[in-house]
This record gives structure tokens, sequence and C-alpha cells, in this order.
């Protein structure tokens, strides 16, 4: 599929359909990837080498204000994968993986050897706020596939101390990218001496490196 600008899908998903918008690398250059991302931009992605595919999960295509259960969710992301295979023709490496609750889906497909080349995390919910007690980290040792995590040290949603302990129980395909001074939005103080650009600047480099590295 040569196409050079932004294309727009629509996924079905069992009895309902969700929106994908796939959007190739910019530059014109071959892409290192193509990364199917649960909500969110993205960041600088695309200029680092990645297509990006972007996709709603059903409740937000519905308008709805409260999650789908677990199981939904995982449905989702193999519906957009799967169109992913159809449209997109060739031999790049398939990333799978979001941010926060997206990445936590797709990390429980990749558990359950999924097939995808690779998960690429951002903003892992490894516990809720204020509740490091509950920690959602049962089916991390069992990711086989290359994986990279970003996290900010002053995300309540990934208390450091509580994933570098997880850290010790993963496989060593796992690697762990800390965000210095950034929240859960990767949102970074003015005290911090750095813009939020920047942050997402950070995740783009360590991404298209991680990629070029795991994927050559």
């Amino acid at each position: 599929m040569g196409v050079t600008g932004a294309v727009e899908w629509r996924v079905a998903v069992g009895e309902d359909t969700t929106s994908a918008l796939y959007e190739p690398a910019k530059g014109g250059a071959a892409s290192r990837a193509v990364f199917v991302f649960a909500h969110g931009a993205g960041g600088s992605m695309r200029d680092h080498g990645f297509d990006v595919v972007r996709y709603n999960f059903l409740y937000k295509e519905k308008g709805r204000g409260g999650p789908d259960q677990m199981p939904v969710l995982k449905k989702t992301v193999a519906a957009v994968v799967a169109r992913v295979r159809d449209e997109l023709s060739g031999k790049k490496p398939l990333i799978i993986g979001g941010r926060s609750m997206g990445g936590r889906a797709a990390s429980m497909l990749a558990s359950e050897g999924f097939d995808c080349d690779g998960l690429l995390l951002l903003a892992y919910p490894l516990h809720p706020p204020g509740k490091p007690d509950q920690l959602r980290d049962a089916h991390l040792p069992s990711i086989k596939v290359p994986t990279l995590c970003f996290n900010g040290t002053r995300d309540p949603f990934c208390q450091p101390d509580l994933m570098e302990a997880v850290l010790k129980r993963v496989g060593k395909n796992f690697r762990m990218h800390w965000l210095d001074g950034a929240d859960h939005s990767f949102h970074v103080l003015k005290s911090s001496g750095r813009t939020d650009a920047q942050v997402l600047e950070e995740v783009g480099a360590a991404s298209e490196t991680w990629a070029s590295r795991s994927f050559a």
C-alpha cells in the first residue's frame, strides 16, 4: 500500500465498528515499523520514522464515559491489528501499544502470545493513584517480544521504586525509560528547565533508537 498521506478506516470489532487513522512516517523515507497505538497522538513518532495507526476504543467511539471491560479492549486492539495487516503490505515490524490503559490492554495481549513484533508502552498504569498495593504487573514477566516502556518520575500511576522492583522479574527484552520530572501526561513543570515538546522529542528519539536495535 503506497500511501503518502493519512487514511481513515472503519474497523469491525465484532458487531460494532470503530474508527482508525493511518499516518505514514514523515519525510517520505522508508519507515522503521508500524505502530498500532491506542488513544494518543504519538507525539513525534511520525517524525522519527514510524507509520502510526491511531484508533478509538468502542466506548470512545460511542461517546460513553466509562471505559470498556478488558476483554473488549483487547478485542478492539486485535481487530485493528488485523485490519492493519490487511491494508499494509510489506514486512515492516508491527508494534502494538499505546498510552496508559491502551498500553495495558496491548501488554496483556502480548503476554498471551499475540502475534506482534514489539510492544511500546507510554505512561503504563502500574497501579491506581494512591493505591500502590493494587499492582497491575502479574502478566508483565510473560511478555516475550521486545518492549520499551516510558513513564514519568512524577507519574501517580507508576511509583518508580515499585516499577524498579517489577523490572527485576521481567525478561531482558523489557526496557524501561524514565522521563525525568514528567507526570502521567508527560507534562513537566517550568522549574524543570525543559518543555513538554522536549519530553515528546525524547520519547520519539528513544523509540527510534530502540526500534533500530530491536528490528534491524
